[in-house]
């Protein structure tokens, strides 16, 4: 009987100038079971799944693909060998349709990219597979959601059959039913023979999916063993080295007053939404794609036009027509896409976070570099960044700590308003938990926050209640103590409505 197919690294290292990213680890994953990486942002698991896919060149080491050894010179090679992989950060382009950007790379596809009937054709089931059997294939990408786009790169990736699939954060975008259905998906690959590479943070996730685990620490293995004989504790405490609470509420005591009142506002695709924070309130904002999360926080932000209802933000009326007023007027926004939205990408640290505090810093046409960089680097500090310098770009930097120089970005505002839009997606567990604690810290000070997320756990944590919007609309207001997963998903789906005072 012959040997399982396998995928096999031995003594794999890479370095990034002086960051050693990989330490000579062994990894491997077989034909027909999934296989979980896991660690903190920055522990080398986005390295290793580039280097098995060809995107990033190992300094040193060995790649054997059943037995024998090859070479992956490059992503083309990889996909020769029928390894396929779906990037936490998409390699997607927003001027092309969904079915364009599924074709390219793939050998029989692009014959038929100048007739788009025959593209549609083709890449409709791939598409019912991940869920969108509703999506155009002519459409452009950018006018998705990052949560649709993400299905996109799946549906790409499936389209290339590949015996050997590596997923890295796969579900960060998504909501819990469309992420339940990609994890069915995955069962389903699995039972197809092929092996899957499961990279996440999310432990309820890997759990219930993975076959085997493996933890990274600092680019190192730390172990290798069968999920059915560890726990998501002992892996946990693995990654980072230390115990943490992972389910405790994070409690605080709103204030009396007001930070922002909503009175029915409508946009092109919100309708009478109306919503009250309190200053140190957390209010959850639950939804499924498309269900108006981040339309909500771009109104708010002055990104989408309202063509309807009325605000007031710290007592005073509130309509924003650009990210500008809302600045101004003392609200913050942190998007769902940060890399796309949030970042300079090729910029510095420092430049990143001080950028929307530049008017503070002017002195005439001149910025005062000191003041900046004290006022920098001592937010940092709070968000326990780890950051090689102020002066290095931040593309440089881990998903993880890229989004604590984001967050740092807002605090320096001193927003009466934070609206925080999937503040964890693609963040480790150990970044997950200091997140936590700034978000806290800020409702304790007194700031309101409007926090959405497509994590139900995270909102019954951190909210002192939750709206639930379905399509556009507010669904329902619950209690975050006593509210349960399924009466949130009953309200998301439409299955019922409930009217709550505010």
């Amino acid at each position: 009987m012959p040997a399982p197919a396998s995928l096999s690294c031995r003594d794999i290292t890479k370095r990034f100038d002086r960051t050693l990213a990989l330490d000579r680890v062994c990894f491997d994953v077989r034909a027909g079971e999934v296989h979980a990486l896991c660690g903190e942002n920055g522990a080398g698991k986005s390295t290793l799944a580039r280097v098995i896919a060809g995107v990033a060149r190992p300094d040193s080491g060995e790649i054997f693909l059943d037995g024998a050894r090859v070479e992956i010179t490059g992503p083309a090679r990889a996909r020769a060998l029928g390894i396929g992989i779906v990037f936490q950060e998409l390699d997607l382009f927003n001027g092309l349709s969904i079915a364009e950007n599924m074709a390219l790379g793939h050998p029989r596809a692009e014959k038929a990219f100048v007739n788009r009937r025959a593209l549609a054709a083709w890449s409709r089931p791939f598409l019912r597979r991940v869920g969108l059997q509703n999506a155009d294939p002519l459409a452009p990408l950018a006018a998705q959601s990052i949560a649709t786009a993400q299905l996109v790169a799946i549906a790409r990736a499936l389209a290339l059959d590949a015996r050997f699939l590596l997923l890295d954060e796969p579900t960060s975008s998504l909501t819990e039913d469309a992420a339940g259905h990609l994890l069915a998906l995955v069962a389903e690959l699995r039972a197809a023979g092929a092996g899957i590479v499961y990279v996440s943070h999310k432990m309820r996730e890997i759990f219930r999916v993975a076959d085997r685990v493996t933890v990274l620490r600092d680019g190192a293995l730390v172990s290798t063993k069968n999920a059915s004989g560890t726990s998501m504790d002992e892996t946990v405490s693995l990654m980072v080295g230390r115990a943490l609470d992972t389910a405790a509420r994070i409690a605080t005591t709103p204030r009396a007053d007001i930070a922002l009142e909503v009175e029915n506002l409508c946009t092109r695709r919100l309708k009478n939404i109306s919503v009250r924070v309190r200053r140190g309130e957390i209010v959850g904002v639950a939804g499924l794609v498309g269900a108006g999360r981040s339309t909500l926080g771009k109104a708010l932000f002055g990104m989408e036009p309202w063509t309807g209802g009325r605000a007031t933000l710290a007592g005073a009326r509130f309509r924003p027509r650009s990210p500008d007023e809302a600045i101004l007027a003392g609200l913050a926004y942190l998007p769902e896409d940060r890399r796309g939205q949030g970042l300079f990408l090729q910029t510095s640290v420092r430049h990143n976070a001080s950028a929307a505090i530049l008017c503070r810093l002017r002195r005439g046409p001149f910025v005062r570099r000191w003041q900046e960089t004290k006022l920098v680097r001592d937010e940092l500090e709070k968000t326990r960044a780890k950051i090689p310098s102020l002066a290095a770009p931040v593309s440089a930097l881990s998903g993880g700590n890229q989004q604590k120089v984001l967050l740092a970005k807002w605090l320096l505002t001193r927003p009466a308003l934070l609206y925080l839009d999937d503040p964890t997606r693609g963040v480790d567990i150990g970044a997950k938990a200091d997140v936590y604690k700034l978000i806290a810290g800020l409702s304790a000070a007194g700031a309101g926050i409007l926090l959405a997320s497509s994590e139900m756990p995270e909102l019954l944590r951190l909210a002192h209640r939750i709206i639930v919007l379905h399509e556009g609309r507010v669904t329902g207001v619950l209690d975050a103590a006593t509210a349960t997963q399924e009466e949130i998903m009953s309200l998301a789906t439409g299955m019922r409505e409930i009217k709550t005072q505010e």
